[in-house]
């Protein structure tokens, strides 16, 4: 991976520890989920923070932290880390909001964004899409979403599923630059989760594909 997206991923990461600490402050914090997924090939991780800058503001802050590394450390085809970081303004109750931020990204480095998010939540439904404009050397459009499907079972238990992508291609030249397509399936109890999971991860204009299958958990802290 680029030492300089690994740089810009630990800078970020202390930025949202000390902003989660000053948001907790404020007000009772949404949960922040947490996931680790062992696969066939690698071992996966994801983390989600989602903070509003003050009970009544229109502005929030939305970081999103993707980890992958593989098992063989002569296998680099795999390794990756996406992590966006977003700051939102809420335009009304519509569900949209408009997005500015920056991704430092192991394949395609650090590029800043602006863009729109939509959000939708319920007690069994959350649908998160971005549709971004990414600058680097080029300009890049990306598509990335998470929805996830929680049905009770009864008082205790849950169904969780998920299914997360992301599409960032070239706009000028019209290349495939970075995809994945992760799906999973399993149970909820509270703030625990778990189950099985697939990852199909593509990289480059030749679109060389990685896969990982396996188990994961995941809590809400």
């Amino acid at each position: 991976m680029k030492p300089q997206a690994i740089q810009i991923t630990l800078i970020i990461s202390s930025f949202l520890f000390a902003f989660h600490g000053s948001a907790e402050a404020q007000a009772p914090p949404t949960p922040i989920p947490a996931e680790v997924m062992f696969g066939h090939e690698r071992m996966d991780f994801q983390l989600i923070v989602k903070r509003d800058f003050s009970p009544t503001s229109k502005f929030s802050l939305v970081a999103i932290s993707i980890f992958a590394q593989n098992y063989d450390r002569e296998q680099t085809l795999g390794n990756s880390i996406v992590a966006p970081v977003q700051v939102t303004y809420k335009l009304g109750k519509s569900g949209f909001h408009l997005t500015a931020g920056a991704e430092a990204n192991s394949k395609a480095g650090f590029m800043p964004l602006v863009g729109v998010q939509h959000v939708f939540a319920s007690r069994e439904i959350l649908a998160l899409t971005f549709v971004n404009l990414l600058s680097n050397q080029g300009a890049d459009g990306q598509l990335f979403g998470i929805y996830e499907y929680k049905p009770a079972l009864n008082d205790t238990w849950s169904i969780y599923s998920r299914l997360q992508f992301m599409y960032i291609q070239g706009i000028s030249e019209s290349v495939h630059n970075r995809s994945f397509l992760y799906l999973r399936a399993g149970l909820k109890k509270g703030p625990l989760g778990f189950g099985i999971g697939a990852n199909w991860d593509a990289y480059g204009p030749e679109k060389q594909t990685a896969q990982n299958f396996g188990l994961f958990t995941r809590w809400e802290f």
